[in-house]
């Protein structure tokens, strides 16, 4: 049977603004923030940006080589270069398959503080317990989280041109504009400057192991790494796309979108609460919970709470639909299912596992595992053992199966590739060996046997 020619996006603009938009996400606009202020501000800026040059970019190099070489999915591409590796695609895939379920439960989310703000609720918002009372509830989260998986599975039924990239042409500039206006307006507030300095400056007393640890594996939720992701809009890119360039605008792209964030919340909770620095411990609540009381206490504080949700809702969006195109990518490279057909499947799934995760606030949250709700637990599952397991073995696999001059060879067919012989160091031998250290550290911390 002839196979199908395979999808591709228009152009390089077109190919690097799909993938930014992957890449930019909640990740950014809400992990990166809450970690930044819990582990030192700007000890975690500073750790981050080098390994965002250095783990980053060489991941990234790496799976969109992959793709663009194989012209397959994750689950078809690993066994192309080597078939005794195939199995590695296949834990590859597993990561988005895992994280679709919640990440829309958690865009559900987003859309309702959207909505709550846009409709002049934001004192209702910034109420004590209002966050924890409406997951609490068996039914009004699944109406949110339905109209959420609903808009990402239409991107993606649209296809790679009509949907992916025409959507993310208009959205990565209105969103980097949102942030830029937002950021700009919460540092002229009175006393943001000190939240300001806090994030900005790096403060050596506050460096731990775990900064690495949380840098690292905010760099894979952020970057969109050993996700498939990557790997499959890599195998969409045209063959003139030069993939030197391409990374280094999708890096930017993504980092200069989380240091806003982080310019833009960690100031704000500093005028929210006075300086007081234990008002940033919020972890993952911190968008949910203590940013609408910031935006309550502020001039135009709708507006602000508003566009800032809006924001954060086309963030999420745009990365939704990756994780939702690698899954039915996989599908229709694998079992030749049409693209359409793999679209409704996969959007079924995600609505029967994303109603376990929503019930897990209301209706079964007395079921743990692990002492972690299910939505925890699947995100522990997928960014702090698979996500790493992923990166080191494909490092693994690059470096000594395949030889790193494959993916070289591939990169240098549009240009001079100047740094590989940091690729080749980093790739085989720097990178495998610090995601290890780092996987048994995250792992060890999050199960309570050691802290550090």
């Amino acid at each position: 049977m002839k196979e199908a020619k395979r999808s591709t996006f228009s152009g390089k603009i077109g190919f690097v603004l799909a993938a930014s938009g992957s890449a930019v996400g909640l990740g950014n606009l809400w992990r990166f923030p809450y970690l930044a202020a819990k582990y030192g501000g700007g000890i975690f800026l500073l750790i981050y940006l080098l390994l965002a040059v250095t783990f980053g970019f060489t991941l990234m190099i790496t799976e969109i080589a992959i793709g663009r070489k194989t012209r397959r999915s994750p689950m078809e591409a690993y066994g192309k270069l080597n078939k005794k590796w195939k199995w590695l695609g296949y834990i590859s895939t597993a990561v988005p398959v895992i994280i679709l379920p919640y990440y829309c439960v958690i865009g559900g989310w987003v859309i309702k503080y959207a909505a709550i703000m846009i409709t002049g609720g934001v004192q209702q918002a910034a109420g004590d317990g209002y966050f924890a009372s409406f997951i609490a509830q068996p039914f009004e989260p699944l109406i949110w989280f339905f109209l959420y998986a609903t808009a990402t599975a239409l991107v993606v039924f649209l296809g790679v041109d009509k949907g992916i990239e025409k959507m993310s042409k208009y959205l990565m500039p209105v969103l980097l504009v949102l942030t830029i206006g937002l950021s700009i307006f919460v540092i002229c507030q009175p006393g943001a400057m000190e939240g300001v300095v806090y994030y900005l400056k790096p403060d050596f007393s506050k460096l731990s192991v775990m900064t690495f640890v949380a840098a690292l594996g905010q760099l894979f939720f952020s970057m969109s790494l050993a996700m498939g992701i990557m790997i499959t809009y890599g195998s969409y890119a045209k063959s003139d796309s030069n993939i030197v360039s391409s990374t280094r605008q999708i890096e930017s792209f993504d980092t200069a979108v989380a240091f806003l964030a982080g310019l833009m919340i960690v100031p704000s909770v500093f005028v929210y609460s006075g300086g007081d620095e234990s008002a940033l411990g919020q972890g993952p609540g911190l968008m949910f919970d203590t940013l609408p009381k910031v935006f309550a206490g502020m001039p135009l504080g709708n507006v602000v709470g508003a566009a800032f949700f809006i924001l954060v809702l086309f963030a999420a969006l745009t990365s939704s639909v990756s994780v939702m195109e690698a899954i039915v990518a996989g599908m229709t490279d694998k079992y030749k299912i049409p693209r359409k057909k793999a679209a409704v499947i996969v959007y079924i799934y995600a609505l029967l596992i994303g109603m376990f995760c929503a019930f897990g606030f209301s209706l079964w949250k007395n079921f743990t595992i692990m002492d972690l709700s299910i939505l925890d637990f699947l995100d522990f599952i997928s960014n702090s053992v698979i996500m790493p397991i992923v990166g080191m073995l494909t490092c693994i696999m690059v470096g000594f199966v395949i030889k790193p001059k494959a993916i070289t060879d591939e990169v240098e067919l549009n240009g001079r590739f100047r740094e590989k012989k940091f690729y080749n160091i980093m790739v085989k031998w720097i990178a495998p060996v610090c995601i290890f250290a780092i996987l048994i550290s995250s792992v060890l911390n999050t199960m309570g046997i050691v802290t550090i």
